[in-house]
């Protein structure tokens, strides 16, 4: 999002971004220009604190961030002429009311394909809704989705739409997505396969030039020998972060390397005093793969894409979510390797490290790299600023 508003304000247009008032979100957007309305509460407090695959508590959250919504979200819009929304079902949902409510265009935009509905995969289950594991027919699981959406979110939004005067919708998930959103993916990366039922709109990534000069000592500790593993679960939580890191830095030197370790959101750390591991935060994420002999990752759609538009091999280990497809797609182009399930041993890491590593990976993650599309965002902007003109 932070790619999109650089590219909008290069073309002219004034920019406001809402987003939970997270401080690397603050300062992420502060590092490019672009300053941060607050809207809601912050995310990393509550991601951390949600046990995987629980609905403990799920209403309260959908309402407070579809209260921010119709509250923060709809008085940062006033005089705009579009609003462009992502995120969870509560989220786009309440914006594209605010967007009703106040007569402007709305646009849909995912950075990942699995919530869009597709015959031809299966909808990914709804947390705290697990889907029929016998059942057979995408097209009918996709209207079983559409229907739990309803279930979860339905009464909540028309209530808030009925206090402004709009009226009920029928469809939550349907009406939020709209009948032509936009994919902000890669096409090479994510090939969407055209359906009858949604006009897609692959517009490629969103990135944002990443300016960042690396940390002082991490250029050192990268100086000093063979390039290193960089290993990292980014902004998801895992449920026992010391194994983990045991494993992977176990079986990175199986290997006969070093490891950049980054703590994220999982909390990792290093698991010894030994100086052939590093610890990093928040980092210029292209600047440093493009200096690693192999990326170690979660499969999000953000570190996907930016070790895949850099050459570096990648091992992922999908923990849930959209991270499964990532990891398919990383394997069927032959750029790295997907991990069997969300939790490795130091045997399984090894061996699929092992093949990351070799030339083979690397030769083909170079040329995959060269053919990765690096105008998402600017596509995006442009024809967002065509369909307002």
């Amino acid at each position: 999002m932070a790619g999109l508003a650089v590219a909008l304000r290069e073309l002219g247009a004034e920019v406001r971004v809402c987003a939970p008032p997270d401080e690397e979100f603050a300062e992420r957007l502060a590092g490019v220009g672009v300053p941060l309305v607050p809207a809601g509460r912050a995310v990393r407090p509550l991601v951390i604190s949600v046990t995987p695959g629980s609905a403990e508590g799920l209403a309260q959250r959908a309402a407070d961030l579809m209260a921010a919504q119709f509250e923060t979200v709809a008085a940062a819009a006033g005089g705009c002429d579009v609003l462009v929304a992502t995120g969870p079902l509560p989220v786009v949902a309440g914006a594209r009311s605010v967007a009703e409510m106040l007569g402007i265009r709305y646009v849909h935009a995912s950075h990942q394909p699995v919530s869009l509905p597709s015959p031809h995969r299966r909808p990914p289950a709804r947390r705290g809704r697990p889907l029929p594991q016998d059942a057979t027919g995408n097209r009918a699981l996709w209207d079983l989705d559409a229907q739990i959406a309803n279930t979860m979110f339905g009464e909540m939004l028309n209530g808030r739409r009925a206090s402004f005067g709009l009226p009920p919708v029928d469809s939550v998930r349907d009406y939020a997505f709209t009948d032509q959103p936009w994919l902000a993916t890669d096409p090479v990366l994510d090939p969407w396969e055209p359906t009858r039922d949604l006009d897609v709109v692959q517009t490629g990534a969103w990135m944002v030039a990443d300016e960042r000069p690396l940390p002082d000592e991490l250029v050192a500790f990268l100086d000093a020998g063979a390039p290193p593993v960089y290993v990292g679960f980014g902004s998801t939580p895992v449920s026992a972060p010391k194994e983990l890191a045991r494993v992977a830095i176990e079986a990175i030197r199986a290997q006969g390397r070093r490891a950049v370790v980054s703590r994220g959101w999982a909390d990792l750390d290093l698991i010894d005093d030994q100086d052939d591991c590093f610890l990093v935060g928040e980092v210029n994420q292209p600047a440093l793969f493009r200096r690693v002999a192999a990326v170690v990752h979660h499969g999000s759609a953000g570190t996907t894409t930016t070790a895949t538009r850099v050459g570096a091999p990648q091992v992922v280990v999908p923990q849930g979510a959209d991270q499964p497809y990532w990891a398919g797609r990383v394997a069927e182009l032959g750029i790295g390797v997907a991990h069997d399930g969300p939790t490795p041993t130091t045997g399984s890491l090894s061996a699929a490290l092992g093949t990351a590593l070799t030339p083979e990976t690397r030769a083909r993650a170079t040329v995959v790299a060269g053919t990765i599309r690096t105008d998402g965002a600017t596509v995006a902007a442009k024809r967002l600023l065509d369909s307002v003109a």
